[in-house]
C-alpha cells in the first residue's frame, strides 16, 4: 500500500505535515531535514522542488525558494539526495513543485526516479485537471504516485465532489485562495468555507494548509480535516536557526500559544 494511504487508515487525526524548500538553507541539507523531521514526531514531510515562478506561494517561501535555486538545487541533484533515504525514513513523502521544472525532467522520468527514491505523492498546483485525468493520471497510476488536488474557498461543490471521486491520497484544503504564509487565526469565511467542506460527506481525507502557524490556527485545522500542513512558518524558523531540529522545537512551542 502506498505509505500516504497507510498514514491515513492508520491515523485519522491531528496528522501533522512540514514543508520545507529543498536546497534551503543549504545545499546539501535534504536528507538529512528529513530525518529530523521524522524523529521530532512530523508524520508526513513535504519537500518543495524550488522553482523561479512560484505562483502559489507566499514571499517566505519564494524566498527560500530562490536562495535554493543559488545554492545549486534542481530536480536532479534533489533526486540523487533523496537516494537510500528509504534505510532511514518510514513516514510518507511528497514532493511539491510547479510543472515547467517536471515537465522538463519528462513526467514518466519524474514518477520513476520517484519510485527509486521512495516518494510517495507529488503535488503540482498549476496543473490543470484536464490534462491530469487524460496525461498525468494514467502515469502516476502506473507507478503509484499519488497526485495531491488542492481546493480552496472558491472551488465549487460539483468540482470538489469531481476531484474526490479522481483521485487518491487525500486532499489538500487550501485555508484562503490567497498565496501561502503565516495567519494569526481563521475568520468567520474561512470556518463557513471549512463548515461547507465537511458537509459534503468525502471519500479522502483532507489535510488544510496555508497560514497555519499557532494554537488557534492548528486546532482550527485539526478539528475541520484529518491535520494540518506547516509551511512558512518552519520555513522561516529553518532560515533563522539553520537547524532543523531547533527549528522544530521552536515550531513546536508556537503551536502551544
Amino acid at each position: 500500500m502506498n505509505r500516504i494511504n497507510q498514514l491515513f487508515a492508520t491515523k485519522s487525526e491531528k496528522i501533522l505535515s512540514i514543508y520545507f524548500c529543498a536546497g534551503h538553507p543549504t545545499l546539501e541539507g535534504t536528507a538529512q531535514t528529513i530525518k529530523t523531521l521524522e524523529q521530532k514526531g512530523v508524520n508526513m514531510i513535504e519537500v518543495g522542488v524550488p522553482f523561479s515562478d512560484p505562483m502559489a506561494d507566499g514571499p517566505v517561501i519564494q524566498d527560500a525558494a530562490t536562495k535554493a535555486l543559488k545554492n545549486g538545487m534542481t530536480l536532479k541533484k534533489l533526486f540523487s539526495q533523496l537516494e537510500g533515504i528509504r534505510k532511514d525514513v518510514q513516514i510518507p513523502l511528497i514532493l511539491m513543485g510547479y510543472l515547467n521544472p517536471i515537465m522538463q525532467f519528462g513526467f514518466e522520468a519524474f514518477c520513476q526516479r520517484c519510485v527509486e527514491t521512495g516518494i510517495d505523492g507529488v503535488i503540482i498546483p498549476d496543473l490543470p485537471f484536464k490534462d491530469y485525468l487524460e496525461e498525468y493520471k494514467p502515469i502516476a497510476d502506473k507507478y503509484d504516485i499519488r497526485i495531491i488536488m488542492l481546493i480552496t474557498p472558491e472551488t465549487s461543490d460539483e468540482r470538489i465532489h469531481f476531484i474526490d471521486d479522481n483521485t487518491d491520497g487525500f486532499i489538500y484544503m487550501v485555508s484562503s485562495a490567497a498565496i501561502t504564509g503565516a495567519q494569526k487565526e481563521f475568520n468567520d469565511a474561512k470556518q463557513t468555507y471549512f463548515s461547507r467542506i465537511n458537509s459534503m460527506d468525502l471519500k479522502h481525507p483532507r489535510m488544510i494548509g496555508f497560514g497555519i502557524s499557532n494554537k488557534q490556527t492548528l486546532e482550527a485545522a485539526q478539528s475541520n480535516a484529518s491535520g494540518a500542513i506547516i509551511g512558512s512558518k518552519f520555513v522561516n524558523l529553518y532560515e533563522e536557526t539553520g537547524d532543523a531540529a531547533k527549528a522544530m522545537d521552536l515550531l513546536l512551542e508556537e503551536l502551544k500559544k
